[in-house]
This record gives structure tokens, C-alpha cells and sequence, in this order.
């Protein structure tokens, strides 16, 4: 057989040749991987001279390269475009790469060496990034266990290993859950729904072959629309407990067993560590710091959210009974009687807009913003290879030269994960180019899950998320860094999220908007008084939305600070009750579909992150609003410098001073959210 994995990838750009690659490639091509690094780690570790930066770090910088190939293609594979064997295959590596990585970790004498190296830092003349990348391997291997001793070691690893088993079943089950459930629908019961949504659903249908006009299913870009505008009470209903129930139906996926052994083991983990629970490890490494710090924020503003969102309630509640009817609002109403409320206060109705919002125009205005304030153009290729059709790629190019690739994958389908988000096929560095400090360049991603029509409209919500992503996807093709462990995205998790929140204000400016929300047939641009009827509205719900938000960033922080062996589900009904939360509105992700915890290790304690990057783009927007420039060149110049290029090279909090010239106010996300009078 040959192997993709095996060759020299000739392809521009060294991109990978996603063609050719098919799940069989991938169980040789670890076995080669996961020998060459064990043998190259053996090599660092018993290497006899004495211990110095070069042979451990840049070292271990430069081993591992073609395993990281290899996981480079297969995670953006398993989450994009899987497949049963590449499931199965997934399923059967957790345990195996957990304890790998686990190996090395707690190698005693390569942790020694390391040690060593680290304890004569300061005598040995490092510049600032390798004085950095120094200090964060040597944190690393602290928090994976490397001073732990005998028994306590073997169980932390054992841990490690299960929690990727039990983290990759977890999304499965979710996946799985919203890939068997679909709601055909007549043209009677889709009263209410808009064109847009129509289209979609239609679209729907037609791909998964239905023998009904319309289907939508449990992806979010295809619930929320019905869910807002179908006036059919009862279908909305049946939609809502469905998608809400994903991970938690009395079936073979079930995840609640699953979220109590994960909980158990994570605090386990914090114990062997010498932490009080699990949230507390977690923070001790992001710009929080502790438990405390993150909740104070999360309940700074919960209360004046929940003020707003009981009075939203009241108003819909209102609403419902002067259309004469005497049910009481419930969650699957929300949406919808919420969109005829903003109809009705601001004569604005999303339908109207959506014509507006065509993906492919939208996706230009990502990179019109882009190229405002970094200098950047896109350049399509519909030369090289991708994993699905619906892929597109882009060369962007700075200052004359190419910087990165830029894959975008905007469409649900099956085998693809929910949600958005942002991945690599390869990070930045300049280590481990064909030469000495060659600069290798990233190869990114944006995946999505916008529902497939012709035209493709979105949502003014789905367009934040365009940006959002785009935001992501920026901060890792502009890295400069030289190691790859401070590569682009490689940052605390509640910092991560500044570069993707702060670059969707730019979505609101006018002079984005009316160059690039055109109507689809006619070309016009969006009339200004709908326009000015848009970002007038773009508050309205702001209760609703926080809430929702915050009634799951603190369940995650609950849930990681309890005693072993308690209840989720009964934690999760004690957090809600305790934080009162109002009876119709559910959290944005309840525990047993919340992949943003359970699916990895990414966001579990951290799903507050989001609030506290928004703190820090909120603040940091202001910068250019006191410019009276959105694009104010000096700005953004110190944006690049030290957000979007420096990956992890500096102190986190100290590279945002270093960008704003001081620390941040928590009033602008307050103010940017609606819920704090702006001053006077």
C-alpha cells in the first residue's frame, strides 16, 4: 500500500494531500510516528552531554514531526468528515496517544534534564521567546504529573488514558444523537418559516433523500430558525426536547455515566496534584488564576442578565396574551414570540436582512477587514486538494508573500461535528523547516455548520460567527513565532478567545456592512434605514443570550469544583435553582451534550473563558472607537504586534497592557452587551 504519510508532501506549500488520504493510511502511519518519537524522546533523555537548552528543549521542540502530521490530518478529519472507521479508529488510539504523551511527561530522566535546564535559567544569556518556551515546558510536564512518584504516577496515567477514551465517546454519542434524528415537515407546517429558512430546510430534505418537501434536523443553524419563526407550537416543542435531549435519550449513547466517571477522575487528577478540585488546577494556569476570580466575573454579570432576561420574559409573556391566548411562555417559545417582539419594537424582522447576508459575500468582507488592518489579501486555489467538495481554499498573502493556507468548510453534513470552530492542518514555526529557521506556515481551517442552500443566507448571528471563527483563524496564519509550543492559538484558554470576539465588531461597522450585505438577486445594498433598524436592534435579547451563556459556564464550574461521586444531573438542577434561573430558559448547553467540557479537555472549567476574552475585546474595541477610526492604522499595528502575532511569547495579561496600555474595564462588555447605561 502506499501511504500518503511516507512521502515528501509536493503539493504547494507542503500542504497535505487530502485526496489521497483514506482511513487505512492512518494505523501504519502511527505505528511509524508513535516509534520515531519514543525513539527520538530516548535520544533527548539519555543523551550524554550535559543538560543545556539546545539538546533538551529545542530538542523536544523538533522531535515528534511526523506524528504531528499525522494528528494534524486525523483530528481535522475525525471532527469534519468522519466516517465508522475512522470512529473506530479514533476510539482505539485514545488510550494509546494518552499514553504516549503520558510516557513522556513523567520520563524521570528527561524531566531531570529538563528540570536542570530550567533551575540555571536565568544564567543562561536566553532571549525573552526561548526564556518563555523554556518555563512553559517545564509548567507542562509539572501539571501532567512529572514530579508524582511511583503508584500516584501509574494512576495519573492511567487516568489520562481513560479521559480520552471516555472524552472521544462523548462526542461520538452527541454526534450520533443528532445524525439519527430528523423532523420531515409538509408545506402546511412550515407556516411562518421565511424563504431563507425554507430553502434550507428544503435542502435538507433533498439531501438526505426524504420523501417530504422540508426536514430540518439538529444541527443549531437548522433548530433556530424553525424554532423562531415556525407557528406551529406543537412541532416547536418536538424540536426543542429533541435538540436538547442530545447525549441524554435513554439509548446506548446516553452520556450522563459517562460526565459522573469524567468528573470523578478529573477531580482524582486535581487530588494527585495537589489541588482542592479540578477547577482550581485548571485556572491555576490562564489569566484568571483561581475559581474565585472566574465566578466573581461570571455572577458580576448574572445579575443585572437575569434582570434583563425576566424582564424580556415579562414582555413576551405580555405579548402572548394580547394575541389571546393563556398558556404560559415556555422554552420553545422564546424564539419565537422574542422575534415578533423585535418586529414589532424596532419594525425590524431578521427575515428581512437575511437576503443581505450572502455567505459568499460575507466571507469577502472577513477578508476586506482583514486586509484593513493587516495588510492581507485572500487568493482562491481550486488546484489543490480537500477532504470534501464543499471545501474551499485560500493562499493569503502578505507584504507579497504567501503566509498560510486558509481551508474553509462552512456547510453541516453528516460525519461533520456541530458547532464552529477553528483548527490546523500545521501550525507556525521556524524550527523545523527544510532549513535552519526556515519559516514554516501555517495551514488553517474555519469549520461550520450553515445549512447548504443556493444562495446560501445567513443569519445576522450566523455572520458573527463567520467573523468569529475568522477571528480565530487570523490569529493563527499571522503567528510569528519562532518554537511551535507558543505557535499562534497555543495561549490560556481564556485568552484565546480575544483575537476571534474582538474581530466581530468589525462585522457592525457601516462601511463593512454597506459594502458587503448586498441583496442576493438585485445587488443593492442594505438600505440604510434597515441598516440603522439592525444595529439599533442588536441588543434586543441580550438577556435571553447572557443568560443562557452564563447558566452553562457556571454549571462547569460547579460541576468541577464538587466532591467525588456526586450527581451531575442533580448538580446541574442545584446550580440552576441556586443561581435562580428562569423556568423558560434552558442553559445554552446542557450537561450531556456540552462537548465544549466533555468532548476533551479543552473547556472544561474554562467555558467562562468566553466572558473573560470578552471583557478584553469589549475594552480593546474601544481602542479603535477613541481613534474614531475602526481601522486606525497605529491601532492596529500594535494588535498585530502583540495579539495576533505573538502567539504565546509573552505573559498574557502583560500582552494586552502592552496593547491597550492598561488593564482592562469590565464596563465596556457590560455597555457592548446593553445591560450598563453607556456614560454620558
Amino acid at each position: 500500500m502506499t501511504n500518503p504519510f511516507f512521502e515528501d508532501w509536493t503539493a504547494p506549500y507542503g500542504a497535505p494531500p487530502l485526496d489521497r488520504i483514506k482511513p487505512e493510511h492512518f494505523a501504519p502511519a502511527y505505528e511509524s510516528a508513535l516509534a520515531e518519537h519514543t525513539a527520538e524522546i530516548a535520544a533527548i533523555a539519555g543523551n550524554p552531554q550535559p543538560a543545556s537548552f539546545d539538546n533538551v528543549v529545542l530538542a523536544l521542540e523538533k522531535s515528534g514531526r511526523l506524528l504531528t502530521k499525522v494528528e494534524g490530518v486525523f483530528y481535522n478529519l475525525t471532527s469534519s468528515a468522519t466516517n465508522e472507521a475512522l470512529q473506530a479508529i479514533e476510539m482505539e488510539l485514545a488510550p494509546r496517544l494518552s499514553a504516549h504523551w503520558s510516557a513522556i511527561s513523567m520520563h524521570p530522566v528527561l524531566f531531570a534534564r529538563l528540570d536542570e535546564v530550567y533551575q540555571k535559567r536565568d544564567g543562561l544569556g536566553l532571549d525573552a521567546e526561548s526564556l518563555r518556551v523554556l518555563e512553559r515546558y517545564h509548567l507542562d510536564f509539572v501539571r501532567a504529573g512529572a514530579q508524582l512518584k511511583g503508584g500516584n504516577r501509574d494512576r495519573l496515567a492511567a487516568i489520562a488514558q481513560r479521559l480520552a477514551v471516555l472524552g472521544t465517546q462523548f462526542s461520538q454519542n452527541v454526534l450520533g444523537d443528532e445524525e439519527d434524528w430528523t423532523l420531515p415537515l409538509t408545506e402546511a407546517q412550515m407556516a411562518g418559516v421565511p424563504a431563507s429558512a425554507r430553502d434550507a430546510a428544503a435542502a435538507k430534505a433533498k439531501a438526505l433523500a426524504l420523501d417530504a418537501p422540508f426536514a430540518v434536523t439538529l444541527s443549531r443553524s437548522s433548530v433556530e430558525p424553525f424554532l423562531q419563526y415556525a407557528d406551529d407550537r406543537g412541532l416547536r416543542e418536538q424540536l426543542y426536547r429533541a435538540w436538547t435531549a442530545r447525549g441524554g435519550n435513554d439509548n446506548a449513547r446516553n452520556n450522563i455515566a459517562v460526565i459522573e466517571e469524567m468528573l470523578a477522575l478529573r477531580a482524582e487528577r486535581a487530588t494527585l496534584l495537589g489541588y482542592e478540585n479540578f477547577a482550581t488546577f485548571k485556572l491555576a494556569d490562564s489569566m484568571a488564576g483561581t475559581p474565585a476570580k472566574a465566578r466573581a466575573l461570571l455572577e458580576e454579570v448574572w445579575a443585572p442578565a437575569r434582570l434583563r432576561a425576566l424582564e424580556e420574559r415579562d414582555d413576551l409573556q405580555s405579548l402572548i396574551t394580547r394575541e389571546g391566548n393563556n398558556f404560559p411562555l415556555a422554552p420553545w417559545d422564546w424564539r419565537y414570540y422574542a422575534e415578533k417582539l423585535r418586529q414589532e419594537k424596532y419594525d425590524f424582522d431578521e427575515a428581512q436582512v437575511k437576503p443581505y447576508f450572502q455567505l459568499s459575500n460575507l466571507i469577502a468582507a472577513s477578508f476586506f477587514t482583514a486586509e484593513k488592518l493587516f495588510g492581507l489579501s485572500f487568493q482562491e486555489r481550486s488546484d489543490m486538494p480537500v477532504y470534501h467538495p464543499d471545501v474551499r481554499l485560500w493562499e493569503v498573502i502578505k507584504d507579497g508573500a504567501v503566509i498560510g493556507l486558509f481551508y474553509g468548510d462552512y456547510f453541516a453534513r453528516p460525519g461533520k461535528q456541530g458547532g464552529a470552530w477553528m483548527s490546523s492542518f500545521r501550525d507556525q514555526q521556524k524550527l523545523n523547516g527544510p532549513k535552519e529557521d526556515d519559516n514554516v506556515i501555517p495551514i488553517v481551517t474555519n469549520n461550520s455548520n450553515f445549512s447548504k442552500s443556493d444562495p446560501c443566507l445567513l443569519s445576522f448571528d450566523e455572520a458573527v460567527t463567520l467573523f468569529h471563527e475568522m477571528g480565530h483563524a487570523l490569529h493563527g496564519l499571522l503567528s510569528q513565532v519562532r518554537f511551535p509550543r507558543l505557535s499562534g492559538t497555543n495561549v490560556a484558554r481564556d485568552f484565546v478567545e480575544l483575537p476571534s470576539q474582538l474581530f466581530e465588531h468589525w462585522l457592525e461597522e457601516p462601511q463593512v456592512l454597506t459594502r458587503f450585505a448586498r441583496h442576493h438577486q438585485t445587488g443593492d445594498p442594505i438600505p440604510k434605514p434597515l441598516l440603522d433598524k439592525l444595529l439599533a436592534a442588536k441588543n434586543y435579547g441580550q438577556g435571553f443570550a447572557t443568560v443562557e451563556f452564563l447558566a452553562s459556564a457556571l454549571i462547569d464550574m460547579d460541576f468541577h469544583t464538587l466532591p467525588p461521586g456526586s450527581d451531575p444531573m442533580q448538580a446541574q438542577a442545584d446550580t440552576l435553582a441556586r443561581i435562580g434561573m428562569p423556568d423558560e430558559i434552558g442553559p445554552r448547553h446542557a450537561a450531556p451534550h456540552f462537548t465544549h467540557v466533555f468532548g476533551g479537555d479543552g473547556y472544561s472549567a474554562g467555558y467562562y473563558a468566553y466572558l473573560w476574552s470578552e471583557v478584553l475585546d469589549a475594552d480593546g474595541f474601544k481602542a479603535f472607537q477613541e481613534k474614531n477610526d475602526p481601522f486606525d492604522p497605529a491601532t492596529a499595528e500594535r494588535l498585530y504586534k502583540f495579539i495576533y502575532s505573538a502567539g504565546g511569547t509573552r505573559d498574557f495579561a502583560q500582552a494586552y497592557r502592552d496593547f491597550r496600555g492598561r488593564d482592562p474595564h469590565v464596563d465596556a462588555l457590560l455597555e457592548g452587551r446593553g445591560l450598563l447605561a453607556p456614560a454620558a
